[in-house]
Protein backbone atom coordinates (compact mmCIF):
# COMPACT_ATOMS: atom_id res chain seq x y z
CA UNK A 1 0.00 0.00 0.00
CA UNK A 2 1.07 3.44 -0.86
CA UNK A 3 2.15 5.48 1.98
CA UNK A 4 0.39 8.49 3.65
CA UNK A 5 1.44 11.95 4.65
CA UNK A 6 0.87 14.68 6.81
CA UNK A 7 2.86 17.77 5.10
CA UNK A 8 3.27 21.03 7.90
CA UNK A 9 4.69 24.29 7.43
CA UNK A 10 6.07 25.92 10.67
CA UNK A 11 5.80 29.66 10.59
CA UNK A 12 2.17 30.60 11.53
CA UNK A 13 0.89 27.05 11.15
CA UNK A 14 2.92 25.35 13.44
CA UNK A 15 4.76 27.94 15.38
CA UNK A 16 2.34 31.00 16.56
CA UNK A 17 5.02 33.90 14.89
CA UNK A 18 8.03 33.77 12.63
CA UNK A 19 11.26 31.60 13.89
CA UNK A 20 13.85 33.62 12.03
CA UNK A 21 12.38 36.89 14.31
CA UNK A 22 14.02 34.71 17.26
CA UNK A 23 17.08 34.14 15.04
CA UNK A 24 17.58 37.66 14.49
CA UNK A 25 17.38 38.38 18.40
CA UNK A 26 20.39 35.97 19.27
CA UNK A 27 21.97 37.36 16.80
CA UNK A 28 22.38 40.69 18.04
CA UNK A 29 22.80 39.22 21.10
CA UNK A 30 26.04 37.29 20.48
CA UNK A 31 27.63 40.50 18.65
CA UNK A 32 27.18 38.23 15.43
CA UNK A 33 25.16 41.55 13.82
CA UNK A 34 25.01 44.99 14.79
CA UNK A 35 21.66 46.13 17.37
CA UNK A 36 21.56 49.21 14.73
CA UNK A 37 21.11 46.42 12.06
CA UNK A 38 17.86 44.84 14.19
CA UNK A 39 16.73 48.83 14.87
CA UNK A 40 16.77 49.74 11.67
CA UNK A 41 15.88 47.10 9.52
CA UNK A 42 13.81 44.21 11.76
CA UNK A 43 12.63 45.80 13.87
CA UNK A 44 10.28 47.84 11.62
CA UNK A 45 9.12 45.09 9.81
CA UNK A 46 8.38 43.00 12.95
CA UNK A 47 6.00 46.36 14.64
CA UNK A 48 4.51 46.91 11.19
CA UNK A 49 3.18 43.25 11.03
CA UNK A 50 2.52 43.10 14.61
CA UNK A 51 0.63 46.55 14.72
CA UNK A 52 -1.65 44.72 11.47
CA UNK A 53 -0.20 47.47 9.01
CA UNK A 54 1.30 44.96 6.74
CA UNK A 55 0.45 41.97 4.89
CA UNK A 56 1.92 38.67 6.60
CA UNK A 57 3.60 37.47 3.67
CA UNK A 58 5.11 40.40 2.80
CA UNK A 59 6.40 40.38 6.06
CA UNK A 60 8.23 36.89 5.97
CA UNK A 61 9.41 37.80 2.24
CA UNK A 62 11.34 41.16 3.53
CA UNK A 63 12.80 39.01 6.42
CA UNK A 64 14.44 36.23 4.46
CA UNK A 65 16.12 39.36 2.30
CA UNK A 66 17.66 40.80 5.38
CA UNK A 67 18.37 37.86 6.85
CA UNK A 68 20.37 37.05 3.65
CA UNK A 69 22.67 40.06 3.90
CA UNK A 70 22.70 39.58 7.82
CA UNK A 71 24.15 36.09 7.46
CA UNK A 72 26.65 36.60 4.78
CA UNK A 73 30.18 35.91 5.95
CA UNK A 74 29.39 34.11 8.98
CA UNK A 75 30.00 30.32 10.37
CA UNK A 76 27.73 28.42 9.59
CA UNK A 77 28.34 26.10 13.02
CA UNK A 78 27.45 29.64 14.73
CA UNK A 79 24.01 29.72 12.46
CA UNK A 80 23.19 25.98 13.43
CA UNK A 81 24.19 26.77 17.52
CA UNK A 82 21.61 29.90 17.81
CA UNK A 83 18.89 27.62 15.77
CA UNK A 84 19.44 24.75 18.57
CA UNK A 85 18.99 27.66 21.30
CA UNK A 86 15.94 28.74 19.70
CA UNK A 87 14.20 25.87 19.02
CA UNK A 88 14.94 24.69 22.97
CA UNK A 89 13.95 27.96 24.39
CA UNK A 90 11.10 29.07 22.00
CA UNK A 91 10.08 25.69 20.14
CA UNK A 92 6.94 24.81 22.81
CA UNK A 93 4.89 28.52 21.46
CA UNK A 94 3.05 26.18 18.77
CA UNK A 95 -0.91 26.14 18.20
CA UNK A 96 -2.60 23.29 19.92
CA UNK A 97 -4.51 22.03 17.08
CA UNK A 98 -1.45 21.77 14.92
CA UNK A 99 0.20 19.97 17.80
CA UNK A 100 -2.06 17.29 18.52
CA UNK A 101 -2.72 16.84 14.95
CA UNK A 102 1.50 16.16 14.65
CA UNK A 103 0.32 13.42 17.21
CA UNK A 104 -2.44 12.44 15.45
CA UNK A 105 -0.78 11.31 12.69
CA UNK A 106 1.99 9.77 14.30
CA UNK A 107 -0.63 7.39 15.89
CA UNK A 108 -2.18 6.48 12.58
CA UNK A 109 1.29 5.71 11.13
CA UNK A 110 1.59 8.55 8.81
CA UNK A 111 4.84 9.64 7.47
CA UNK A 112 5.20 13.73 8.65
CA UNK A 113 6.71 15.96 6.90
CA UNK A 114 7.73 19.46 7.24
CA UNK A 115 8.27 21.67 4.54
CA UNK A 116 8.90 25.51 5.52
CA UNK A 117 10.16 28.43 4.35
CA UNK A 118 12.48 28.91 7.35
CA UNK A 119 16.40 28.61 7.15
CA UNK A 120 17.11 24.38 6.79
CA UNK A 121 19.13 25.00 10.51
CA UNK A 122 16.08 26.26 11.96
CA UNK A 123 13.45 23.26 10.20
CA UNK A 124 15.65 20.23 11.03
CA UNK A 125 15.76 21.69 15.05
CA UNK A 126 11.67 21.71 15.14
CA UNK A 127 11.39 18.54 13.01
CA UNK A 128 13.25 16.58 15.41
CA UNK A 129 11.51 18.53 18.33
CA UNK A 130 8.06 17.15 16.62
CA UNK A 131 9.85 13.91 15.63
CA UNK A 132 8.97 14.76 12.38
CA UNK A 133 9.51 11.91 9.65
CA UNK A 134 11.52 14.19 7.12
CA UNK A 135 11.91 18.19 5.77
CA UNK A 136 12.62 20.73 3.91
CA UNK A 137 13.29 24.43 3.73
CA UNK A 138 15.25 27.08 2.57
CA UNK A 139 18.76 26.61 1.87
CA UNK A 140 21.41 28.92 2.70
CA UNK A 141 25.01 28.13 0.28
CA UNK A 142 27.59 28.31 2.45
CA UNK A 143 31.23 28.24 0.96
CA UNK A 144 34.26 26.84 3.15
CA UNK A 145 31.65 27.13 5.76
CA UNK A 146 30.82 30.63 5.60
CA UNK A 147 27.02 31.77 4.02
CA UNK A 148 27.57 33.13 1.22
CA UNK A 149 24.79 35.47 0.65
CA UNK A 150 22.93 32.74 -2.03
CA UNK A 151 19.65 31.15 -0.90
CA UNK A 152 17.65 28.13 -2.50
CA UNK A 153 14.36 28.92 -1.26
CA UNK A 154 11.41 27.37 -0.13
CA UNK A 155 9.11 30.08 1.19
CA UNK A 156 7.73 29.69 -2.55
CA UNK A 157 4.42 28.20 -3.84
CA UNK A 158 6.71 26.75 -6.55
CA UNK A 159 9.32 25.66 -4.57
CA UNK A 160 7.17 23.68 -2.03
CA UNK A 161 5.71 21.77 -4.66
CA UNK A 162 9.34 20.54 -6.07
CA UNK A 163 9.94 19.38 -3.02
CA UNK A 164 6.92 17.62 -2.31
CA UNK A 165 6.85 15.81 -6.01
CA UNK A 166 10.25 14.63 -4.64
CA UNK A 167 9.02 13.16 -1.45
CA UNK A 168 6.32 11.54 -3.15
CA UNK A 169 8.96 9.69 -5.66
CA UNK A 170 10.34 8.88 -2.42
CA UNK A 171 8.45 7.37 0.58
CA UNK A 172 5.62 6.60 -2.54
CA UNK A 173 3.10 8.59 -1.66
CA UNK A 174 -0.88 8.91 -2.05
CA UNK A 175 -1.41 12.68 -2.07
CA UNK A 176 -5.47 12.01 -2.27
CA UNK A 177 -5.39 10.64 0.71
CA UNK A 178 -2.38 12.80 2.53
CA UNK A 179 -3.04 16.00 4.44
CA UNK A 180 -1.25 19.25 4.37
CA UNK A 181 -1.53 22.25 6.65
CA UNK A 182 -0.42 25.86 5.86
CA UNK A 183 -1.61 29.52 6.17
CA UNK A 184 -0.08 31.62 3.96
CA UNK A 185 -0.03 32.09 -0.60
CA UNK A 186 3.55 30.33 -0.02
CA UNK A 187 1.57 27.46 1.16
CA UNK A 188 -1.00 27.04 -2.04
CA UNK A 189 0.05 24.26 -3.68
CA UNK A 190 0.72 22.32 -0.54
CA UNK A 191 -3.35 22.44 0.29
CA UNK A 192 -3.83 22.02 -3.99
CA UNK A 193 -1.60 19.00 -3.98
CA UNK A 194 -3.14 16.84 -1.22
CA UNK A 195 -6.89 15.44 -0.46
CA UNK A 196 -7.13 16.28 2.94
CA UNK A 197 -6.11 20.07 2.90
CA UNK A 198 -6.34 22.31 6.31
CA UNK A 199 -5.37 26.16 6.36
CA UNK A 200 -4.58 27.35 10.07
CA UNK A 201 -4.92 30.84 10.93
CA UNK A 202 -4.63 31.68 7.22
CA UNK A 203 -3.59 35.29 5.21
CA UNK A 204 -6.04 36.85 3.12
CA UNK A 205 -4.39 36.11 0.10
CA UNK A 206 -4.17 32.56 1.31
CA UNK A 207 -8.07 33.18 1.40
CA UNK A 208 -8.45 34.52 -1.95
CA UNK A 209 -6.40 31.64 -3.71
CA UNK A 210 -8.66 29.57 -2.29
CA UNK A 211 -11.82 31.16 -3.20
CA UNK A 212 -10.96 30.99 -7.03
CA UNK A 213 -9.92 27.12 -7.30
CA UNK A 214 -13.72 25.32 -6.58
CA UNK A 215 -11.87 22.41 -6.10
CA UNK A 216 -9.98 23.59 -3.21
CA UNK A 217 -12.41 25.32 -1.95
CA UNK A 218 -14.47 22.58 -1.43
CA UNK A 219 -12.45 20.46 0.52
CA UNK A 220 -10.49 22.57 2.13
CA UNK A 221 -10.81 22.89 6.15
CA UNK A 222 -10.53 25.86 7.67
CA UNK A 223 -9.25 26.42 11.17
CA UNK A 224 -8.52 29.66 13.38
CA UNK A 225 -6.75 28.91 16.74
CA UNK A 226 -7.92 31.83 19.00
CA UNK A 227 -6.55 31.76 23.08
CA UNK A 228 -7.85 28.89 24.54
CA UNK A 229 -10.33 28.09 21.55
CA UNK A 230 -10.31 26.61 18.23
CA UNK A 231 -13.03 27.41 15.32
CA UNK A 232 -14.09 25.26 12.75
CA UNK A 233 -14.95 28.19 9.38
CA UNK A 234 -16.46 26.22 6.49
CA UNK A 235 -15.37 28.22 3.14
CA UNK A 236 -19.04 29.35 2.16
CA UNK A 237 -18.22 31.94 5.35
CA UNK A 238 -15.52 33.68 3.07
CA UNK A 239 -18.38 33.59 0.27
CA UNK A 240 -20.62 35.49 1.29
CA UNK A 241 -17.98 38.37 2.42
CA UNK A 242 -17.00 38.54 -1.53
Amino acid sequence: MKTIAAFFDIDGTLYREGLITEMFKKLVRYDIIEPKGWHEKVKPKFIKWDNRVGAYDDYLLEMAEIYINAIQGVDSAIIQFIAKQVVEQKGGRVYTFTRDRILWHKEQNHKVITISGSPIELVKEMSARYDMDDCRGSIYICNNQKYTGEVIPMWDSKSKRKAMNELVKQYDIDLENSYAYGDTAGDFSMLEAVGNPFCINPTRELIGLIMNNEALKQKIKIIVERKDMIYYLDSSYFEDKK
